[in-house]
């Protein structure tokens, strides 16, 4: 199984994915972010992009590179990913139906205020990341129109990524 937490940055996705691994037995944390941080690795470049998802193939080499660790490993894979724009999304979630895996989507949501505190108050990229602030207008774009649709959505606004990880742990365990 894959618990895919999405969520723009700030909402605390590495942190709860982290809480919900050590909640559900026989799982692992695969941040799909490093398939884009190897495509980037590769000399000389790519095409030029904003983003290593504009890519073709980071899409279908996320899934499978989820699918050889299940494959491996068995058990579920914890994936904190964003992702908002909503033909990716259902490439990737095709892509593990495909293989008959199954996929719980979670959308860590907070509201903009919340957000913005978060990204001001981020030691690890530094506070008021341009990077993570442009992304908040796109995700609130994605959570109007597509995603509460295809996901299950955790107001994290006014909780701790603790409570934030329960809460997922005991939806999948149901």
């Amino acid at each position: 199984m894959i618990v895919w937490l999405n969520g723009t940055h700030g909402a605390g996705k590495t942190t709860t994915s982290a809480l919900v691994q050590q909640l559900i037995p026989d799982s692992r944390v695969f941040d799909a972010e490093k398939v884009g941080e190897t495509l980037m690795d590769i000399t000389p470049g790519l095409p030029e992009t904003d983003n290593f998802q504009h890519w073709p193939l980071w899409r279908p080499l996320v899934v499978e590179t989820a699918r050889r660790v299940l494959d491996y490993t068995g058990g579920t894979l914890v994936m904190p990913m964003t992702v908002l724009i909503e033909e990716y999304w259902r490439e990737i979630s095709t892509g593990f139906a495909r293989y008959a895996i199954p996929v719980r989507h979670f959308v860590l949501h907070a509201d903009q205020g919340a957000l913005r505190e978060r990204i001001a108050g981020d030691t690890d990229l530094g506070p008021n990341s341009p990077f993570r602030l442009k992304y908040l207008e796109p995700y609130a774009e994605a959570a109007r129109t597509w995603l509460q649709g295809e996901a299950e959505v955790i107001d994290t606004t006014r909780l701790t990524p603790a409570q934030a990880a329960l809460r997922i742990a005991e939806a999948v365990k149901s």
